[in-house]
């Protein structure tokens, strides 16, 4: 059993395709073809809008002796969705589109030819400056008056936009940053200065800035240097010096004035008798040497009465 859908025939060996009769046929024949709607257009017996990409089942036929470039020219023929009248539209290959023939109006076609008149006003118009130089300075003219005229409205513009608008953060960082400019180049204006000033304008002439700027340094370094000596040098004397003044000191304020109690710089009792001597007690080893006679009631009564005269 063969297959249903048959992709490859078979061909006998002494198959002639020349011997095939061929069927007449008329030139102008029409196809019936599936479309869509190149373009929006309005019925003009009921006033129907087809609009763009609306499918139809339309006939197609050539135009007879209407080519362009030997591109042929087709028609087709669709019907109104809602009256069933015949349209007729044609291509037009040299403007690259369609074409209305019969049976509608085309929708924003003004438009169309609008820029149509524009092309072809702008194209005499380059052929008019080609023949004529006159009229290319009287357009240079023009062009020119025209930019002066827009760049004036466009400064009033600006200078109102200016007054009615806020402060802008941008415009406030740029001015700052323009100070910062202007300061520094004041302060290396006053740096060069005094550097003329301590070396001289021959010196400065020779030597460079960052030569100079280095001889600074260094010297300011030194004098930092010695200062530090200095200072050293006077606190160590001046350590030495209290403490050999410290005692002396003491000493005095405490004879002056022995009612002041002795603080933390004050000598203490210790310190005191490193300074005095006390003499020996040669008194009482006499007297234990040589103990008195106990005398019994006739020395009672002495002291009796010496305790009274007094």
């Amino acid at each position: 059993m063969s297959e249903r859908k048959v992709l490859n025939k078979y061909y006998p060996p002494n198959f002639d395709p020349s011997k095939l009769p061929r069927v007449k046929r008329e030139k102008n024949r029409q196809f019936t073809i599936r479309l869509m709607a190149p373009f929006n257009m309005r019925c003009t017996t009921c006033g129907e809008y087809i609009y763009r990409g609306k499918k139809f089942n339309a006939r197609k036929e050539d135009v007879i002796g209407k080519t362009y470039l030997g591109i042929q020219v087709y028609r087709f023929y669709i019907k109104c969705t809602k009256c069933l009248a015949e349209i007729t539209f044609l291509t037009d290959p040299e403007n690259s589109d369609y074409e209305m023939e019969f049976g509608a109006i085309r929708n924003f076609e003004c438009i169309r030819l609008a820029e149509k008149q524009a092309e072809l006003e702008a194209k005499q118009e380059k052929e008019e400056e080609a023949n004529n130089p006159m009229k290319i300075l009287e357009n240079r003219t023009r062009d020119s008056r025209r930019e002066m005229a827009i760049l004036e409205t466009l400064e009033d513009i600006r200078e109102l936009n200016a007054a009615h608008a806020s402060v802008d953060p941008k415009i406030l960082l740029q001015e700052q940053e323009e100070l910062k400019k202007k300061m520094l180049k004041i302060q290396e204006e006053e740096d060069e200065e005094e550097i003329k000033r301590i070396f001289g304008k021959n010196n400065s002439d020779d030597i460079s800035k960052d030569e100079l700027i280095e001889k600074v340094d260094e010297e300011a370094s030194k004098k930092n240097k010695l200062e530090e000596i200095d200072e050293e040098i006077e606190e160590e004397i001046t350590t030495k010096k209290i403490k050999i003044d410290q005692p002396k000191n003491s000493l005095s304020e405490f004879f002056k004035n022995p009612s002041i109690q002795p603080t933390n710089n004050t000598l203490t009792k210790s310190k005191i008798s490193s300074f005095i001597k006390k003499k020996p007690d040669v008194v009482q080893n006499s007297e234990k040497d040589h103990p008195k006679p106990n005398l019994g009631a006739l020395s009672s009564l002495a002291e009796y009465s010496s305790e009274e005269d007094e």
